[in-house]
């Protein structure tokens, strides 16, 4: 494995362990189940050799340091039972709209079902009868 790939994984360990402080700030059990996750896998590729399937891997832990920053939200209960809500400027936020007691949903259309094609138009069944003739023959 080349220097420089060495290090993509040493920082993406580091990274993900960074992330993980950050996002589950004063959750000790959090803070302790996503150690132990990470080193676990990263231990587990440990003696991989092949460098497509290493950087794959750094990839992958770049895209879940992405999800835990942009999607995780921390909520602690307070004694009046509301919960408070751990928002960082990195979360996802999405436009909220407003649910209309009055609007009017209307039920679902059904399809007419037609018996002569099947369920895919009856081609995919029309190609297994014709490869089942031709095996006959």
């Amino acid at each position: 494995m080349s220097q420089s790939l060495k290090r993509q994984v040493l920082s993406a360990f580091k990274k993900l362990h960074r992330t993980r402080q950050y996002v589950f700030q004063g959750d000790d059990r959090a803070l302790l189940a996503g150690r132990h996750k990470i080193n676990e896998s990263f231990q587990q590729n440990r003696n991989e050799t092949n460098e497509e399937e290493i950087q794959k891997m750094i990839n992958l832990a770049v895209e879940v340091d992405n999800e835990l920053r942009t999607n995780v939200i921390q909520a602690k209960k307070r004694d009046d039972n509301v919960f408070e809500l751990r928002i960082t400027p990195e979360t996802t936020r999405l436009d909220n709209v407003m649910f209309d007691p009055d609007a009017v949903v209307e039920a679902p259309r059904r399809r007419r079902k037609d018996s002569s094609t099947g369920c895919c138009g009856g081609a995919a069944m029309a190609a297994l009868e014709a490869e089942i003739e031709s095996r006959k023959k």
